[in-house]
């Protein structure tokens, strides 16, 4: 081992990581080298990269002088407190775990001058900045949100987290949802729409279900209609074209309901073999799905899709705002509706088949996410990570593509805590508070001005999602397992709390700002119907090593006497904030805050990726060593089940949803994939993400998740 670390100090740091996958003669993974990576990082290439300054002051006067950060940002606070602040940064001795996380950071975070040749940021810069901004002035908040991050408890997304404080940027918000109406003017106007999002940074999810499908009539004049896949064609132009200065391609989803007319032809556009004139490559694919599709195939019936054009006729709803379960038979009755019938079962195989090729569509189990849903009016589709379920309200257009009536569309302010680092400080009531403040803070500044439906549904919401990650890491270090007993029960009782803590902070956000979000009072948190469940149950720990795990990190979990108390405030003063929590796939800052990604098991022990400018890096799992390493199983060895196991007990707690991918080795089925939704559907998962199988050749290797959000 000695002689490994003496040759390694002669290693650059690309070469230090590489020796993370090549174990040393005694067959113990050489941690060390990845460590000494970091060091040789800084010191061949960042040090030598960065433009120092003298002092804070000079350095804060060059960056605002010559248009790098927003003045604005630091009129709010004296320059004392800026001294402050900074020192206490700094004072904190932030230092990158891994060599992943550092190049990450800096690749992707850190200000550089305009020509990328030299770093004006530390990440202890980008923290302060990311806490001024979202304080709005407020000293104590500040340096609150400063700890929270710079400890590790709390992470911005990236949009947020890049963004923040610097002039020449994009929004902090890291995706959006559009409802598209079956007129012209309508998927003009989201053409447009996505164009403008795209461009600011943001991923794009748009909802295709209740466009008229492929022949139907148009001005009374039948088989006119191209359907929904020449609108995708067009979409996904516009995502490529909008490129976000070069920095990456745009990012869109587009959904659609199962019992569409043209869901097959949907579905066929990411077949490897599909023809180019509908091969959809870059633009992702999610599918709507009923109960009432299950119950089908489940009883080896036919499943009749039905027309957009006729629905709307019938009910004077588009297909999107009523549901198909209640209402199935009785349109297959009625002769006014136009109707086709396709084999249930051959639906779902078809579906398993294209994830198996391709790892898309995403699924939307609708009925679950609706009846789960407190919030008055239909869910009826989900965004590019599948973790963001809110209400959204149809827009009407003049023939100049003006408003007639402004619609509520959607976009989702995210951020997450790290669960390992959240129970090492001790104050989950602290922690949690102080996320849902700032997320509330990104809220509050975001104004989509150049699409007013976001504008208007982020005003009448003042939605947000608080994520989690490190739920793996964090059970493997205290030596639990992914998916035993024990760990299930930690996810009920952390995920409980949390919620609590969240609800608490936005009812005294609403006693601050004497408001709540438009709709609050045909809500089930005004009715508290939302809380009997929590009053009526017990949600403190069950087994013997989870409750003394709470004892060990001073975690205080809300009684049933304290959940009566906080529903009485909540009726009484209400909740600013419409949602409050969505669990997304996270990426990026699971490697620069040294997290397992969301609450998914890892999905190698070293992970490799792929990066451009590098070639391969590896990243070993947080917390493993040489001696626990019984405890982090991956993903493909851990299964499906279990993954499901704890994602059913999480969903219970999150009013939104959960971006969760299934992962099958490489002897999977598309029976096996068929097998599994059903499983998740029956356990009241409302979304699935991707599909991923283990590939031989790149055991190990991470598929690039959510694009859009990079988070």
């Amino acid at each position: 081992m000695k002689k490994n670390k003496n040759n390694a100090n002669q290693l650059d740091y690309h070469a230090l990581n590489a020796m993370l996958n090549l174990v040393d003669n005694q067959g113990q993974i050489q941690f060390f080298a990845d460590k000494q990576a970091v060091r040789q990082y800084f010191l061949q290439h960042i040090n030598k990269k960065t433009l120092f300054f003298d002092s804070l002051r000079k350095k804060i006067d060059f960056l605002t002088q010559e248009n790098y950060y927003e003045t604005a940002i630091f009129a709010g606070y004296s320059w004392s407190f800026l001294e402050q602040i900074w020192q206490a940064a700094f004072k904190a001795k932030f230092r990158f775990e891994t060599f992943l996380g550092a190049y990450k950071f800096f690749t992707s975070y850190a200000l550089k001058t305009r020509d990328g040749k030299q770093y004006l940021e530390s990440f202890e810069d980008r923290v302060v900045m990311t806490a001024l901004l979202l304080a709005q002035g407020n000293q104590t908040v500040a340096m609150q949100l400063m700890q929270e991050i710079i400890n590790g408890r709390f992470q911005p997304a990236t949009p947020t987290f890049t963004n923040a404080g610097k002039c020449s940027r994009g929004e902090l918000i890291s995706c959006f949802l559009l409802r598209i109406e079956d007129n012209m003017e309508s998927i003009g106007r989201a053409v447009n729409s996505s164009l403008q999002l795209s461009r600011r940074g943001g991923g794009v999810a748009l909802m295709l279900s209740n466009l008229r499908g492929y022949g139907a009539p148009i001005k009374g004049i039948e088989n006119q209609s191209s359907g929904v896949v020449p609108v995708m064609k067009l979409l996904e132009d516009s995502f490529s074209y909008a490129n976000q200065l070069g920095a990456r391609q745009g990012a869109g989803a587009v959904y659609l309901h199962a019992h569409h007319p043209d869901i097959l032809r949907f579905l066929d556009t990411k077949r490897e073999n599909a023809d180019e004139k509908v091969r959809i490559k870059t633009l992702s694919l999610g599918v709507v799905i009923p109960d009432i599709t299950f119950e089908l195939a489940k009883n080896n019936q036919p499943m009749c899709l039905f027309s957009p054009y006729d629905i709307e006729k019938v009910y004077g709803k588009p297909l999107s705002d009523i549901s198909i379960s209640a209402l199935y038979h009785q349109m297959v009755a009625d002769n006014r509706i136009t109707k086709t019938e396709i084999n249930a079962r051959q639906f779902f195989q078809t579906l398993a088949e294209v994830q198996f090729e391709s790892g898309y569509p995403y699924i939307m189990f609708e009925d679950t996410v609706n009846q789960a849903n407190p919030i008055d009016g239909r869910i009826s589709m989900s965004n590019l990570c599948s973790e963001i379920l809110q209400v959204n309200q149809a827009s009407t257009y003049n023939d100049d593509l003006s408003y007639q009536h402004l619609g509520a569309d959607i976009s989702c302010n995210l951020g997450s805590l790290n669960i390992a680092k959240t129970m090492d400080g001790n104050n989950l009531a602290q922690s949690v508070e102080i996320a849902i403040r700032a997320l509330n803070a990104v809220s509050e500044m975001s104004n989509i001005n150049s699409v007013p439906s976001v504008r208007k549904g982020n005003e009448d919401s003042h939605a947000i999602g608080l994520g989690q990650m490190n739920l793996h890491g964090f059970l493997a270090r205290e030596h639990i397992y992914y998916g035993s007993q024990q760990a299930l029960d930690f996810t009920n009782v952390y995920f409980a709390a949390v919620l609590y803590h969240c609800l608490r902070t936005s009812n005294q956000l609403a006693i601050e700002k004497q408001a709540t979000f438009k709709g609050f009072e045909q809500s089930q948190y005004a009715s508290g119907q939302f809380f009997d469940n929590y009053i009526a149950n017990d949600f403190s720990a069950k087994t013997a090593t989870i409750k003394q795990l709470l004892v060990k990190f001073k975690i205080d979990i809300p009684t049933q006497k304290q959940w009566g108390q906080l529903k009485q405030s909540v009726m009484e003063y209400g909740l600013y904030n419409r949602n409050l929590q969505a669990i997304p796939p996270t990426g990026s800052i699971s490697y620069i805050n040294n997290s397992t990604a969301s609450i998914h098991p890892i999905i190698s022990k070293i992970e490799i990726r792929k990066e451009a400018k590098i070639g391969r890096v590896y990243y070993p799992a947080p917390y493993l060593t040489n001696e626990n390493k019984h405890f982090y199983q991956d993903a493909y060895q851990i299964g499906v089940t279990a993954i499901i196991d704890t994602y059913a007990i999480a969903t219970q707690h999150v009013d939104q949803g959960l971006s969760l991918t299934l992962f099958f080795p490489d002897t999977a089925t598309t029976r096996d994939i068929n097998k599994a939704q059903i499983y998740a559907w029956k356990n009241n998962i409302k979304t699935l993400y991707y599909i991923r199988l283990r590939q031989k050749a790149l055991e190990g290797t991470q598929v690039e998740g959510c694009v859009s959000c990079n988070l």
